[in-house]
């Protein structure tokens, strides 16, 4: 935590099963980092092990909470649009009110793979490409789009999204709608974890990115989340199949780690902190 008085920006991480929190500096430093399991007692208490969470960081003067959370997410109200049973009882939580509330502190909310993506954008692997999809692979599947290091939304808030792309194969496990024919169901890590291969996994990934870019053409392509923590079996297998099944002009995009590791959706929810207005000073 820093010591010297400076502000800092809240940040909060929250998954299916654990929470994250973070104290980010203006450089976008991690100062203070935290950890709770996640509660499955419903929005309500999703929220209320959040805001406990982020008490046990003291009294350093926070200027604003920015927030990652699962499942579409409307950007004027901070609420949860839809989400799946991965966390039961979330959707309709009004995430953002409800945290303002219990923190005084002006709250700015994205999808979590969004702050993420954001956090690469700004600070990581994505930072001096102009377009880019970001993917992560974890417990599930995700994806979101940066354009000048700025996230686009959609529509209806699902621009970047990958998770329900329909696959030819089934899956070992559903996907966290329900079903087996979508891309989560094959490469999510549970689904490598029944199967036990790694490397198809990657292939069937790289094959569904040689035809989303073909629609995108972005300027490069980040894959973070935890199976991208295995490295050069899965990540060699994208980058395979991709470059085999991948239109021509598309075959040399690049297709890079992410940097910030599971860092980079605190930093990302904190650089979307830094920019909002304060309302009424720190805490």
């Amino acid at each position: 935590m820093t010591g010297d008085g400076r502000e800092v920006f809240a940040a909060l991480d929250i998954g299916g099963t654990k929470i994250a929190a973070a104290l980010v500096d203006a450089d976008g430093t991690v100062q203070w980092r935290g950890r709770a399991a996640t509660p499955r007692t419903g929005g309500d208490g999703v929220v209320a092990a959040a805001a406990r969470l982020l008490a046990e960081a003291g009294d350093a003067p926070v200027r604003a909470l920015g927030v990652g959370a699962p499942g579409v997410i409307d950007q004027e109200t901070g609420r949860v649009v839809s989400a799946t049973e991965v966390l039961p009882g979330w959707a309709g939580t009004p995430v953002r009110d409800a945290l303002a509330e219990r923190t005084g502190l002006p709250v700015a909310v994205v999808n979590d793979v969004r702050a993420m993506a954001y956090g690469e954008a700004r600070d990581g692997a994505g930072a001096g490409h102009h377009r880019v999809l970001h993917v992560s692979v974890g417990t599930g599947v995700g994806g979101a789009l940066t354009t000048g290091g700025r996230l686009e939304h959609g529509a209806h808030g699902t621009a970047g999204e990958i998770a329900h792309l329909l696959v030819p194969e089934r899956g070992p496990v559903p996907c966290g709608c329900g079903r087996r024919d979508h891309l989560e169901a094959v490469v999510s890590g549970p689904a490598i974890e029944a199967a036990g291969d790694a490397p198809h996994a990657g292939s069937v990934l790289g094959r569904a990115l040689a035809g989303l870019l073909a629609v995108l053409d972005p300027d490069a392509v980040v894959i973070g989340g935890g199976v991208a923590q295995i490295g050069a079996p899965f990540l060699d297998a994208v980058t395979a199949a991709f470059r085999a099944e991948a239109l021509p002009p598309l075959r040399a995009t690049p297709i890079v780690p992410a940097r910030l590791g599971t860092d980079a959706p605190l930093v990302g929810a904190a650089r979307l902190a830094m920019t909002l207005r304060p309302q009424g000073g720190t805490r």
